[in-house]
């Protein structure tokens, strides 16, 4: 938290919001509460969190999340079955559990609740399965419901996007569950707009424990630097810290797996 402290205070620019990236899940950190009361205590920023969900039928996890001002939860299936199928979760949990979390934290929560919903080919992408997505959000009555799709290298090979009829059907189906204002697509690459404030080799390294990056991203965020790019990628995949990709026509940083 100190560190986060000190980063924001020697911005001239505050962010829009100082958010809590998931390298693992982050409502499972015990002490949640006290790092975003102590960031707000120490400069005056929105705070927002990315989570699974996983935990919010637990009475504690909510209660963590109200210290936050933006909640984005994902919601990829809305069926046991397909829910398994995407996000592989562990055996002891229910969705039906989760989904109730999610309900009752929609109606104690007070800032912002948004959604994303991460369609796969061939798993969530049918109409079946996007219709009774749809009717959970509606229930939860989310701000915004973001539609993705796998844009960047995915944890398994044969991952792949839906074709643009899916894509189609599940934001016509959404806006008119939701509002065509509260439905948004997430079907590419952001801008890239990364900025080192440092040790560019320490950050993208960093970056990659949350997502592969893109090499042309890497590139302009290293060249922002000074440093020669290619020096410093190069670098990485010879401290076997990193390993360039192809996917959907796209190179990317990933991190390497250590064995």
């Amino acid at each position: 938290m100190r560190e986060v402290v000190e980063v924001l205070k020697s911005l001239e620019q505050k962010p829009d919001y100082v958010t809590w990236v998931p390298n693992g899940e982050p409502t499972l950190d015990a002490d949640l509460d006290k790092e975003a009361e102590g960031v707000k205590r120490e400069v005056r920023v929105r705070l927002a969190i990315l989570t699974n969900g996983s935990l919010l039928w637990r009475d504690d996890v909510r209660n963590d999340l109200t210290h936050f001002d933006l909640v984005s939860v994902k919601v990829d299936a809305a069926s046991e079955d397909t829910w398994r199928a995407v996000n592989r979760p562990h055996d002891a949990l229910r969705l039906d559990e989760i989904v109730d979390g999610l309900v009752d934290f929609s109606r104690e929560f007070r800032g912002e609740l948004i959604s994303e919903t991460m369609l796969v080919r061939g798993l969530n992408d049918s109409e079946r399965e996007i219709e009774m997505i749809a009717e959970v959000l509606k229930e939860v009555r989310v701000r915004r419901a973001y539609i993705s799709t796998p844009v960047r290298p995915p944890a398994e090979s044969w991952v792949s996007p839906p074709d643009e009829e899916a894509i189609v059907r599940a934001y016509e189906i959404f806006s008119r569950k939701l509002g065509q204002d509260r439905v948004h697509l997430l079907t590419y690459l952001e801008h890239g707009e990364f900025v080192s404030l440092g040790d560019v080799e320490r950050e993208i390294v960093n970056l990659l424990r949350v997502h592969p990056l893109a090499l042309r991203h890497a590139i302009k965020l290293i060249e922002r630097t000074g440093h020669n790019a290619s020096r410093v990628i190069s670098s990485l995949v010879e401290k076997r810290l990193v390993r360039i990709v192809e996917y959907q026509g796209e190179k990317f940083l990933v991190l390497r797996t250590r064995r």
